[in-house]
């Protein structure tokens, strides 16, 4: 009979490897996703104007927030730095994304599905790194705050 204990420890044996590549690609792609509205008042202000066609209350304030809050949430998880909390805005920044599209959207519930589903993928990866931390490779995990 086999040992069902021996399957745990086979899958979690990687486990701090796996979030550490969760933080390392989700942090690099936030960054990159971004930066274009980082560097150009134009594209800012593009994404202003998609957020004011979502209905986005203030999209002059919720633009640059948005864009200044996905920069530090990139940095900061790419070394494993505050990782929880900084999953925990992860999650609200895009929980809030994807209730503007849900709502904003004039498509098909397909189309809109499809949309939110990387925001909302976000959404739980961030839950995730809120709740079982940044794993054994990472700034917190060294100075012990994992």
């Amino acid at each position: 009979m086999r040992n069902p204990r021996s399957d745990h420890d086979l899958f979690s044996r990687f486990a701090d490897e796996a979030v550490l590549l969760l933080r390392l690609y989700l942090g690099g792609f936030l960054i990159w996703g971004v930066w274009d509205n980082v560097a150009s008042a134009a594209r800012m202000a593009e994404f202003q104007a998609f957020l004011a066609g979502l209905n986005c209350p203030l999209p002059a304030v919720a633009a640059p927030v948005s864009v200044y809050a996905q920069l530090l949430i990139g940095t900061l998880l790419i070394p494993g730095f505050l990782t929880r909390w900084v999953g925990l805005l992860l999650a609200v920044n895009f929980a809030v994304a994807v209730g503007l599209l849900a709502t904003g959207l004039e498509a098909p519930a397909e189309a809109v599905a499809r949309e939110i589903f990387g925001p909302m993928m976000c959404v739980l990866a961030g839950l995730i790194l809120s709740t079982g931390g940044p794993g054994r490779w990472s700034l917190d995990a060294r100075f012990g705050r994992g």
